[in-house]
């Protein structure tokens, strides 16, 4: 019985192993590899706080992954309350290209990164879990709590603005 016991990982074993998967969702989320640091982190804390809370028998990374889009919604609120923030490093990313011909493909990823951060965060989110990390619509509905017709339409919508945005029709309304 005591060896059942020791094999059983527990929830902070689950909670570590989860940890690349918020990272990319959180990535996913703020199209910034510093401020999805910060919301990994900021969703570590809480659920490190929160810990027995979490139900055994049930996936720690929708647990954990619920906890990220939670925070993110918060920082974007507490962001309009405090106004924009400009990020010095991507002013100097964008001054650095000095006439440098980027390729066709890195247009386009930089143009559906934009599109992507230019989501309301529900659409972003269910974006980001089903294209970008592969969970299934029932899956990402499960993790976010709404019902899967929700997380369909909202994948439609968010797939048809990146592609708007790729595909250079971004004033065109539909």
């Amino acid at each position: 019985m005591a060896d059942d016991a020791s094999d059983t990982p527990t929830p902070r074993d689950l909670l570590v192993a989860a940890i690349p998967r918020v990272r990319r969702f959180a990535y996913a989320m703020t199209g910034s590899m510093d401020a999805a640091d910060d919301l990994t982190q900021t969703t570590l804390e809480r659920a490190l706080a929160q810990i027995e809370r979490f139900e055994p028998g049930t996936r720690m990374e929708s647990w954990l992954l619920r906890i990220a889009f939670n925070a993110a919604i918060d920082e974007t609120c507490r962001r309009k309350r405090r106004g924009a923030h400009i990020d010095v490093d991507t002013l100097v990313d964008l001054a650095g290209q000095d006439g440098r011909r980027v390729s066709e493909t890195q247009l386009d990823l930089q143009a559906a990164r934009k599109a992507m951060r230019g989501l309301p965060e529900e659409q972003r989110a269910v974006l980001a879990l089903v294209a970008l990390d592969g969970m299934s619509y029932q899956e990402t509905a499960d993790t976010l709590g709404i019902p899967i017709g929700t997380v369909m339409s909202r994948v439609a919508r968010a797939r048809r603005a990146v592609s708007r945005a790729v595909n250079g029709d971004e004033g065109e309304v539909q």
